[in-house]
C-alpha cells in the first residue's frame, strides 16, 4: 500500500501577514522534505480585506488567493499537489479555525465572512460539504469551541514558536469523537514539515481532500520532524 504525505495549515508570504516564506519557495521545499501535498491555509480575517481599501469584494478575493494561486501553478511544474483552505477568525473571538472545502467561487459569492460567528458560519455551510476544525484550541487565550460546532481538531500543531499544549486538544478531540488533524503552521523555514496527515490515495482539490477526512481515511498523523 502507498502512503502520501499532506501538510494541513501552510502560510505563504504573498498573503499571511506573519508568513515569511513565498510561496514558490515553499512548494519547493515541501517537495523536497518528502511532502506529496500541502493545504493552503492563508489567514482570513478583517484587517487583511479592510486593508485593502477602492476594491471590489471580488478584487479582493484575487488579492487573497494570490499565494494559494502562485503555489498551486508551482506545484503543478514540480509534482506537489497544492489544496486550497483557509485559517478564519471571527471579528468576535481570538480562535482560529481551519476551513477545508472551500473554492473561489465560495470566497466571492460570500463576502466578508470574518464579520460572523462560528455559529453562523456553521449554518452557512451546512450543505455546502465544507469541514470546519478548531486550530490550537488550548493556546493562551484561545477557547475550545462547541464540540457541536466542529468537524474536527489539530490535536498536533507544529508551531515551534507557541505552546499549543496539544496534549490537552488530543484529550478534546478524543472527549467529543472529533477529527484529529495535524499540522506544521508553517511561516517559517524551521516551521517545515513538523506536522500533516499520512492518507492512502493522492488527493489535488478540495472536493477530494474533503472526502478523505469525512470518510475517516487518515491513517497516521505527523508530528514534529
Amino acid at each position: 500500500m502507498s502512503f502520501y504525505k499532506y501538510d494541513t495549515h501552510v502560510h505563504t508570504s504573498e498573503t499571511s501577514p506573519c508568513g515569511c516564506v513565498s510561496a514558490v519557495e515553499l512548494v519547493h521545499l515541501y517537495k523536497d522534505a518528502g511532502f506529496q501535498g500541502i493545504v493552503i491555509t492563508d489567514h482570513y480575517f478583517d484587517g487583511f480585506f479592510e486593508s485593502l481599501r477602492g476594491m471590489s469584494w471580488e478584487e479582493k478575493v484575487d488579492n487573497y488567493l494570490k499565494g494559494y494561486k502562485i503555489a498551486l501553478n508551482e506545484g503543478k511544474k514540480i509534482g506537489l499537489n497544492v489544496i486550497l483552505g483557509m485559517e478564519i477568525r471571527f471579528g468576535s473571538s481570538p480562535n482560529d479555525y481551519l476551513v477545508y472545502g472551500i473554492d473561489e467561487e465560495f470566497l466571492k459569492e460570500y463576502p466578508e465572512l470574518y464579520n460572523l460567528d462560528l455559529s453562523r458560519f456553521r449554518e452557512l455551510i451546512s450543505d455546502k460539504g465544507i469541514l470546519i476544525y478548531q486550530a490550537h484550541p488550548f493556546r493562551p487565550y484561545i477557547v475550545p469551541a462547541d464540540p457541536k460546532l466542529l468537524d474536527g481538531v489539530e490535536v498536533h500543531n507544529g508551531n515551534p514558536r507557541h505552546n499549543s499544549h496539544n496534549e490537552k486538544a488530543l484529550e478534546f478531540a478524543r472527549k467529543y469523537c472529533l477529527k484529529e488533524s495535524s499540522g506544521s503552521d508553517f511561516h517559517q523555514y524551521e516551521d517545515l514539515g513538523r506536522g500533516g496527515i499520512i492518507i492512502t490515495e493522492p488527493v489535488s482539490s478540495s472536493e477530494a481532500f474533503v472526502r478523505i477526512l469525512y470518510e475517516n481515511k487518515v491513517v497516521d498523523l505527523v508530528r514534529d520532524i
